[in-house]
């Protein structure tokens, strides 16, 4: 791990708190980096703060809202190098015919609406350096349709598009914008089925078509890699980091 690959440079982590958000920041200091850490969870933050040592500010909040947007902004400051919006929820797997309000606009607010607010809020700042990486977690379930519910298979798909659309625009502006698809990752965001028809049609595929389930480190590897200058010749790609899924 090369020390020097964040230094000076301030990123936004959105997630930070655990799974791969926590994993992405625990990098990012290590390799020199100041880290903008956002998360719902006030003991998650100072956990973070207590055990990683460097550069790390955090952000109390949920940024579907976006008071909690302005206030990372704002704990960000005038420079801005990278954004990493991590922070997902999941839908209980619910299909179409189940699924109800509620879970659909929380479901978009937190996966979607939220993403595009961070973007939004960073674009001027990195616009006027004239350089920046932002990188989207999407999912499996944003390449297929049989990976989860309909409000988050609905969320991913829509991130990728706004990942594509985004690096379009700004890559002429020296604006990168890619994302990463995980499969299964050990991190403590909830799935269970709150569907028995979505069991009978999911899980016979989950036991047999899906690869093992990845470490939160792993992702984060990707993640920085495409937050770095490593991969400066790299826009609007969707990366997915998945054990092979996406092959099968």
């Amino acid at each position: 791990m090369d020390s020097s690959h964040f230094a000076g440079k301030t990123v936004i982590v959105t997630g930070a708190g655990s799974g791969i958000g926590r994993a992405t920041a625990e990098r990012i200091v290590a390799e020199g980096g100041r880290v903008v850490a956002s998360d719902v969870v006030e003991s998650r933050l100072a956990a973070l703060v207590d055990e990683l040592e460097g550069d790390v500010v955090t952000v109390l909040g949920d940024i579907s809202d976006e008071a909690a947007v302005v206030r990372v902004i704002e704990a960000a400051g005038e420079q801005i190098d990278g954004l990493a919006n991590v922070a997902g929820i999941m839908d209980g797997f619910l299909p179409t015919a189940e699924l109800d309000d509620e879970t659909w606009n929380h479901v978009l607010a937190v996966n979607l609406t939220a993403m595009m607010r961070l973007t939004r809020a960073v674009l001027p700042k990195m616009i006027a350096a004239g350089k920046g990486s932002i990188v989207n977690v999407s999912s499996e379930a944003g390449l297929r349709a049989s990976a989860a519910g309909t409000a988050y298979t609905t969320s991913k798909h829509a991130v990728n598009g706004f990942t594509l659309s985004t690096a379009f625009f700004y890559t002429p502006k020296g604006i990168r914008c890619n994302a990463v698809a995980p499969g299964a990752v050990a991190t403590n965001i909830e799935a269970p089925f709150k569907s028995e028809w979505a069991q009978q049609r999911l899980g016979p595929l989950m036991q047999t078509n899906v690869p093992g389930v990845a470490e939160a480190a792993q992702l984060a590897a990707a993640i920085t890699w495409l937050l770095s200058d490593d991969s400066a010749n790299v826009s609007g790609a969707i990366l997915p980091d998945d054990g092979g899924w996406a092959a099968y």
